[in-house]
């Protein structure tokens, strides 16, 4: 099938975040009006707000890219606003563009959706068949919940709703606080700061082991789109770059792009999270999209992206 964007209102919730703002950036090829709503105006977890601001804006394309995201420890110290935030943001979107008959919506979920203990690399039916990685498991669990809504509202009521998986994520806009940022931006602020500091080491959570697929923000914007003009189906759809590496050697990879040449030393306390986690992104594939981007030169589009902010932030004061 082909859906065409053209002259479509498209509504990016999320859109000041690392994957909506990307998305945007594609979008303005596509001849399509972008809606946008900040969350001092609408708060996606109360459904009168959204059902309110969706009555008025009357979107005919929905894309769910706002969450509440962050990393290991974000996860392990916030389960509850993790669980409910995004559960209520699915739920709240999802039916509300069922109630304004919104032509097409696409739900984000994550990778972390599937077992710990899945096969590798892990296929979309591998959801449900085991138990969940415990660090992330308040997260995973709502976005399952939102995949199964659009194919509730898919089976109800025949709406056009799909659901793709991103694998781990990077790039301009990602959140680089030590504290609830994912592991990329996390290392590349710390190495910057280790390089800056002149100092002679880095310490890096957990063994280094962990292998971990990657993907520039910009390449998941153009799959989302691809999907969205060309895929009509109840299953969700993997979104992935086909191939991972270990910690450690992402960790190699950021030193080179920030010029740091210290050693890293590994905090064995910390926990490693799933040992290994490759998407099969098999289906998408086979549509005939593909990735662009290779780690060492997104790594290098989103250091240069953090140097512009970090020389904005000092010069704010």
């Amino acid at each position: 099938m082909s859906f065409s964007l053209s002259g479509k209102k498209v509504w990016v919730a999320g859109h000041r975040g690392m994957v909506g703002s990307a998305v945007m950036r594609r979008l303005s090829d596509e001849g399509c009006a972008l809606l946008t709503v900040d969350r001092s105006q609408v708060d996606l977890k109360r459904q009168s707000e959204v059902e309110g601001w969706m009555a008025s804006a009357r979107p005919d394309v929905v894309i769910i890219a706002a969450a509440t995201v962050g990393g290991i420890h974000a996860n392990s110290t916030r389960p509850a606003e993790f669980i409910h935030d995004n559960l209520m943001i699915a739920n709240n979107v999802i039916d509300t563009a069922h109630r304004n008959d919104v032509e097409k919506l696409l739900y984000l979920g994550s990778s972390c959706i599937y077992p710990r203990l899945s096969p590798q690399p892990i296929p979309e039916d591998a959801l449900l068949t085991g138990p969940l990685e415990p660090t992330n498991q308040w997260y995973a669990v709502a976005k399952i919940a939102g995949i199964k809504l659009c194919q509730a509202y898919r089976a109800q009521y025949g709406r056009d709703y799909i659901s793709a998986m991103p694998t781990n994520l990077y790039g301009p806009g990602d959140n680089f606080d030590l504290m609830s940022s994912h592991v990329l931006p996390a290392m590349m602020a710390k190495i910057h700061a280790a390089k800056v500091a002149r100092q002679d080491s880095v310490t890096i959570w957990g063994s280094g082991k962990p292998l971990r697929e990657f993907m520039y923000v910009e390449d998941l914007a153009d799959a989302l789109v691809f999907l969205l003009k060309t895929y009509s189906g109840e299953a969700h759809v993997n979104v992935g770059v086909g191939e991972d590496v270990s910690i450690s050697q992402a960790a190699a990879t950021l030193a080179k792009v920030v010029g740091f040449q210290g050693r890293f030393v590994h905090d064995l306390d910390k926990p490693d999270g799933m040992p290994r986690k490759l998407m099969d992104s098999t289906r998408l594939l086979s549509m005939g999209w593909k990735p662009r981007t290779s780690l060492e030169e997104g790594l290098s589009k989103t250091y240069q992206w953090f140097l512009e902010q970090d020389t904005l932030r000092k010069k704010r004061g």
